[in-house]
This record gives C-alpha cells, sequence and structure tokens, in this order.
C-alpha cells in the first residue's frame, strides 16, 4: 500500500534499498549497523521503521527496523519486499533457554517454535518456520569468523515477553509453565519475538530469512546456579551479522 508514492509504514520506495537486508528491533541501532557498511546514508524514518543504505562486497545493501514483536517484522518484510528487498537476516536479542547458551553467546536459528500470532496469519499450524539453508550457513560462519561463540538450533518466538518473565500472573500460567518445560526439554536454544513471523512471512513472499541473535543472559543458568554472565553489549554480535551477510553476497555471486 502506497502513501504519496511510498510504502504506508516504512516510507520508502523502490531504488531505496538493497536486495539483502539487516533486521534490527530497535531503531536505535540502524545508525550502528549501517555505519559497518561502506558509504551508508539514512533513506527514511517512520514510526518504529528507520531504514539506512549502503553497500558491502559491491553490493547495495540496507538496514530497517522493525519495532518489538511479530506484526511490524511482518509489515516491514511485507513493504521491503515490494521495494526490491529478497534476502532479510533478522538480528537482534535474545534470552538462553538450554543449559549450554550463555550470556554474549550468539544463537544462529536453524526454526522457530510459532508461539506467535502473526505466522498463523500466513500459514496453518502445520507449517514450519525455517529459515533459508544458505543465509543460515552464512550467518554461521560469519560468527565463526568473528570470533563469537555460535550456537545453531531451533529458538521459541513468543508475542507476550512478559509471559516468559513472570508468567505466574498471567491467566494462562499453566499452559505457559508447560510449554516452558517442553521447549527446555526439546533443547530450544533461546527466545526471542520476531524470527517466526519473518521466516513464514518470506516463505509466502518467496524470499529468503534467516536469524542471529545475541544472548543477554539465560534465565535457566540462573535458576541452576550456574555462571549466568549479563553481556547487553552486542557489538560483536552485529559485526558477525555484517560479515555473514558479507559471506552471503560473495557465496551468491560465485554461484555457490
Amino acid at each position: 500500500m502506497f502513501v504519496e508514492g511510498k510504502q504506508m509504514h516504512l516510507a520508502i520506495r523502490k531504488g531505496d534499498v538493497g536486495r539483502y537486508v539487516l533486521l534490527p528491533g530497535d531503531p536505535g541501532r540502524c545508525e550502528k549497523i549501517a555505519a559497518l557498511f561502506e558509504q551508508p546514508h539514512f533513506v527514511a524514518s517512520n514510526r518504529e521503521f528507520v531504514t539506512y543504505t549502503g553497500t558491502l562486497a559491491g553490493e547495495t545493501v540496507s538496514v530497517c527496523s522493525t519495532g518489538i514483536g511479530g506484526p511490524s517484522a511482518a509489515i516491514a518484510v511485507e513493504e521491503l519486499f515490494e521495494c526490491g528487498a529478497d534476502t532479510f537476516i533478522r538480528i537482534g536479542t535474545c534470552g538462553g533457554i538450554d543449559l549450554s547458551v550463555q550470556g554474549g553467546d550468539a544463537v544462529v536459528a536453524t526454526g522457530a517454535v510459532r508461539q506467535d500470532g502473526t505466522s498463523h496469519e500466513y500459514a496453518p499450524p502445520e507449517y514450519p518456520a525455517v529459515p533459508d539453508l544458505d543465509v543460515t550457513l552464512a550467518l554461521r560462519d560469519g560468527a565463526r569468523a568473528a570470533g563469537v561463540r555460535c550456537h545453531a538450533g531451533v529458538v521459541q518466538a513468543k508475542d507476550a515477553f512478559y509471559g516468559q518473565h513472570r508468567p505466574e500472573g498471567f491467566p494462562t500460567a499453566p499452559k505457559l509453565a508447560y510449554e516452558w518445560q517442553a521447549w527446555k526439554r526439546l533443547h530450544v536454544l533461546a527466545s526471542e519475538m520476531e524470527s517466526a513471523a519473518i521466516f513464514v512471512t518470506s516463505a509466502f513472499l518467496g524470499a529468503r530469512a534467516g536469524a542471529m541473535f545475541h544472548v543477554i543472559w539465560n534465565q535457566e543458568r540462573a535458576a541452576a546456579g550456574l555462571d549466568n554472565p549479563r553481556c547487553p553489549d552486542m557489538s560483536a554480535t552485529l559485526h558477525a551479522a555484517v560479515g555473514g551477510m558479507r559471506l552471503l553476497i560473495e557465496r551468491d555471486r560465485a554461484g555457490a
């Protein structure tokens, strides 16, 4: 949908963005990510959506924030796709679930538990929320090249942040507790809020998607009395994600 020739929510038009786009949630991270591009420039800001474009490995690339949660993430993917983007990399934060995951680590999603609402508007519940394999491998390799400790596996995508952090106060507390125990026993690595919507929306559009997350901390390690550093600085993970995008561009160009 267009308003005065621009996308309704992102306020961008064709030619404003590259085919490769990084998707942080926080608008405040966009300028920091764009600084890792060559010749970055500001494109637009509207609501929670801030967009910059530059180049990387000789390819036009962009970064666009999505805000928190699946609905706005799906809007961003839809409108970026309309403007020529076809490869989406979610880069954000998460909380660890599996005891192997520690604060400061990176998690590359190989799939997402669809505990959201947005993805169910796009696909029946039996449809899996999975990323593109080439994007996923490039992100994993980008983390390794950057020296970031990285895990690859399934993440949980939820809609209610406080349903995770203080579920006992929710009317659905028994259900939330039961499902959380299931994710733990299934070795789900981490919890976040956008990947399922991005993966399923991208699949619907015929686009590619992947996701890398910076682990802030792990509440399950804290509960188990294990060392549990809190690491809000995600600079290393941002560099790893941009490195992964660079690898993907180079591999796409080589036809690998």
